[in-house]
C-alpha cells in the first residue's frame, strides 16, 4: 500500500556547509504529522461478525464433526463470556480514544515473547543495487546510504517529511494545489479533507522509533528504549563495535566526506575479530539475554552498552561479497550474529560488493514505516548521492573521532557468548531458504483477466501445499491497518472454502472440469479474497478482536474460556503457511523465518510481468519442493486464465 509513495527529492544544490537543503530530503508544505490527530479510530468489530468470520476461516480446515463442535463452542462464547468480554473491551476502548484497542495487547505480545528475535520476529528487506554500478562499492554505498538515512531522520524530526498518504485518485490529491489547501485545514479535521478527495492518510506514530532505539532484554517482558539526544552511529565490522558522531553540537550533519573518512578508517582497521563476539547475545532467548545483560552492566560495561542502545542505528559492514539471491537472504535475515545487533530498531547491512539490506526488529513497528524509510533512502542515495567514486575522504583524524568499544567480559559472560553462538549456529544450520521467479506473467495479465494478483498468489500457495502434503492448513497473510490511529496489522485468512474447492479441482479432479469451469473457480477465489482483504484493511478481520478478548480475560485473572481451549482454535493459530508481500522500486526481495517449526515463511512479490517467491523452512518441511509446487500451480492458473487446456 505504502509502496506507491515515492517522493520527490529536495530541490536545490547540495552544499554541506551547514543546515540547508542538503540536511533534508525535501520540505513538505504539509507538516509530517498534520493528519495524525484526526485519523479515524480502529473499530472494534461486532462480536457476531467476528464469530461468523472465524467460523468461515475454520470451515476449510475441519471435517464436519470437528466443525460442529467448534461452531457450538463459538456460539456459546458469543452468547456468554465472550459477550461480557466484548462489552468490557468496547468500554475500555471508549476510555482510550488517543490510541487503538490493539496497541497495548500487541506490544505485550511482542515484548513478552521469550524466543530469540532473530529468525522468529525480525524480518529483512534487501535493496536493489544502485543503477550506477560504480556506486555499489562498499564504502561509497555505505557513506551515501548513511547520509540519506540521517537526512531522513532530520527531515522527519523537523516535520518536513511528506505525510504518508494512500492516494486512490492521485490526479486530485497528490497535487501541489491540494497540498496548499489542506495545510491550512486544522489538523483536528484534516483527515476529512483528504478523505473528500479519496486520499487516506496513514498512521505515522511508529516512525519516531526508527532511530536511536533498541529493544532491551528484561525478565518476562522487554522494554523499548529511545534516546533522541544521541548523535552517534554504531558500526559493526568483523565483530568489533565502533561509534562516531554524525551530528554536530548545532544539530547539523557531519560532512559526507568526513563520514566517508571515518567509515574508510573502520574498513581498513585490521584488529582481529574478538574471541567472544558480543553480537551473539542479541540472538539469545530473551530471559537468558536479560540475565547476561545484567551481568554485563555489573561488570563495568554500562557506558559501552549505553552507546550501543542509544546509537542512531546499526550499520553492519560485512567482509564478503554475496554469491546469489539465496546468499543475500541468509545474509540479511540472520547473517553472522557476531556482526549484527538484532535488538536495534534496524541494522543497515552492506556487504563487500555493496549489496545492501535492512534487518528490522518487529515489536516497535511494521513494514509500512520501514518500507517508507527504505524507499526514501534508496531514492535519495541513488538520485542525489552525497559522494561519488571520485570523492576524496576528508583529511580528518579518524583515530580520534572513531571510538572502538571495549567490553569487559568475565567467565560467566564468555560462557554465555559461547553457548549463544552454539545455539545460533545450530538454528541457522537447520534453516533453508529457497526462491523462485515465475517469469510467465504477473500483475498486468491478471488485471487484464479481472482477477486479483494477490488472490492468485495466495491460491497458488494453497494449491501447492495440497499437491505436496494433501492438506489444507492454517494460513496467515499480514495486512496493514495503518489507515487508523495506532493501527498495526490484521490477518487475512487466505485458506477458504473457495481456495480448497479450486485447489482440489486443479490437483485431484482435473479431468472432471472444463477450462471455463476452472476459470470460474479462480474468479470465485479472487472475489472472496478481495472481500477478506478489504475487511482486514478496514479493521474488520477477526484475529485481532479475538486476540484482544483473550488478552482481556487473562489480564483480569479469569479462567481461559472454553472457546480458546478448543483444539481447532489452537490449530488455526499455528500458522503453517505464513505470508507477507510488498512491492517497491527500492526493494529487491524480502523475507522472514517460519513462525512455527513445521511451517513455511513466504515472502512474495507480484510484479508487472513476473512473480517472486522467497520461502524459509526448517527440516520438518521441504521448501524447495514447495516452491516447485508453487511454480506448477502458477503455471496451471495462468494457462487456464489464458484459456489453455492443462494436463495433469
Amino acid at each position: 500500500m505504502a509502496a506507491r509513495q515515492l517522493l520527490r527529492a529536495a530541490p536545490g544544490r547540495r552544499g554541506y556547509s551547514g543546515a540547508g537543503a542538503a540536511e533534508f530530503l525535501h520540505r513538505s508544505i504539509v507538516p509530517t504529522m498534520h493528519y495524525q490527530k484526526s485519523l479515524p479510530r480502529l473499530p472494534v468489530p461486532k462480536l457476531e461478525d467476528t464469530i461468523t468470520r472465524y467460523l468461515n476461516a475454520q470451515k476449510p480446515l475441519l471435517n464436519d464433526d470437528q466443525f460442529r463442535k467448534t461452531e457450538e463452542l463459538a456460539h456459546a462464547f458469543e452468547k456468554g463470556i465472550g459477550r461480557e468480554l466484548h462489552e468490557q473491551l468496547v468500554a475500555q476502548d471508549n476510555q482510550n480514544k488517543h490510541t487503538s484497542y490493539i496497541t497495548g495487547p500487541w506490544f505485550d505480545m511482542y515484548l513478552k515473547a521469550r524466543e530469540p528475535v532473530v529468525l522468529n520476529f525480525n524480518a529483512f528487506m534487501s535493496f536493489n543495487p544502485d543503477p550506477k554500478p560504480e556506486y555499489n562499492d562498499q564504502l561509497i554505498r555505505a557513506t551515501n546510504m548513511t547520509v540519506s538515512a540521517i537526512r531522513f531522520m532530520k527531515t522527519f524530526r523537523a516535520g518536513y517529511l511528506e505525510p504518508e498518504v494512500f492516494h486512490l485518485n492521485p490526479e486530485k490529491s497528490d497535487t501541489e494545489i491540494f497540498k496548499k489547501i489542506i495545510r491550512f485545514v486544522p489538523s483536528s479535521i484534516s483527515w476529512f479533507g483528504a478523505y473528500m478527495v479519496n486520499a487516506y492518510p496513514l498512521d505515522m506514530s511508529q516512525y519516531f522509533r526508527l532511530f536511536n532505539s533498541t529493544r532491551l532484554p528484561k525478565l518476562n517482558k522487554d522494554e523499548l528504549y529511545t534516546d533522541e539526544k544521541a548523535k552517534h552511529l554504531l558500526v559493526l565490522r568483523n565483530g568489533n563495535f565502533y561509534v562516531f558522531d554524525v551530528i554536530d553540537r548545532d544539530g547539523n550533519m557531519l560532512k559526507p566526506s568526513e563520514i566517508q573518512a571515518h567509515l574508510k578508517y573502520i574498513l581498513s582497521d585490521n584488529s582481529p575479530a574478538p574471541a567472544f563476539p558480543l553480537g551473539y547475545l542479541s540472538s539469545e532467548n530473551r530471559d537468558t539475554w536479560a540475565l547476561l545483560r545484567k551481568n554485563l552492566l555489573e561488570n563495568g560495561n554500562e557506558e559501552a552498552l549505553q552507546k550501543v542502545d542509544s546509537a542512531m542505528f546499526c550499520l553492519s559492514l560485512d567482509d564478503f561479497p554475496v554469491k546469489d539471491f539465496v546468499h543475500v537472504s541468509h545474509t540479511m535475515l540472520h547473517g553472522d550474529a557476531a556482526n549484527r545487533w538484532y535488538d536495534k530498531s534496524f541494522n543497515l547491512i552492506i556487504t563487500k560488493d555493496g549489496t545492501a539490506g535492512i534487518n528490522f526488529e518487529h515489536s516497535w513497528g511494521d513494514g509500512v514505516a520501514v518500507l517508507r524509510f527504505q524507499n526514501e533512502v534508496f531514492k535519495d542515495s541513488t538520485t542525489t548521492p552525497a559522494i561519488s567514486p571520485q570523492s576524496q575522504p576528508a583529511s580528518v583524524d579518524s583515530s580520534r573521532a572513531v571510538q572502538k568499544l571495549d567490553f569487559k567480559l568475565n567467565d560467566a559472560l564468555k560462557a554465555g557468548i559461547t553457548k549463544a553462538k552454539q545455539k545460533f549456529d545450530a538454528t541457522v544450520e537447520s534453516l533453508s531458504l529457497n526462491l523462485i521467479q515465475f517469469q510467465e506473467g504477473g500483475k498486468e495479465l491478471l488485471k487484464q483477466k479481472k482477477v486479483s494478483p494477490d488472490a492468485v498468489a495466495q491460491l497458488a500457495f494453497q494449491m501447492a501445499f495440497l499437491r505436496q502434503y494433501d492438506q489444507t492448513v492454517a494460513t496467515y497473510e499480514s495486512c496493514s491497518t495503518a489507515a487508523f490511529k495506532h493501527g498495526r496489522t490484521e490477518t487475512i485468512r487466505p485458506a477458504t472454502v473457495h481456495t480448497k474447492k479450486c485447489s482440489e479441482a486443479f490437483v485431484k479432479e482435473l479431468s472432471k472440469h472444463s477450462t471455463e469451469e476452472l476459470q470460474k473457480l479462480i474468479v470465485e477465489c479472487s472475489k472472496y479474497h478481495g472481500r477478506l482483504t478489504k475487511e482486514a484493511a478496514m479493521g474488520q478481520g477477526f484475529d485481532r478482536h479475538l486476540f484482544s478478548l483473550r488478552y482481556l480475560a487473562l489480564s483480569k485473572g479469569l479462567p481461559l474460556p472454553d472457546f480458546y481451549q478448543d483444539q481447532a482454535y489452537a490449530r488455526l493459530n499455528h500458522n503453517i503457511i505464513s505470508t507477507s508481500t510488498l512491492v517497491s522500486p527500492a526493494v529487491q526481495l524480502g523475507g522472514f523465518g517460519p513462525v512455527v517449526a513445521d511451517g513455511f515463511g513466504v515472502g512474495y512479490q507480484v510484479h508487472d510481468d513476473w512473480i517472486g517467491c522467497n520461502v524459509s523452512s526448517y527440516p520438518a518441511r521441504n521448501g524447495k519442493e514447495f516452491l516447485q509446487c508453487i511454480h506448477k500451480s502458477l503455471e496451471d492458473i495462468f494457462n487456464v486464465l489464458k484459456g489453455k487446456k492443462i494436463g495433469g
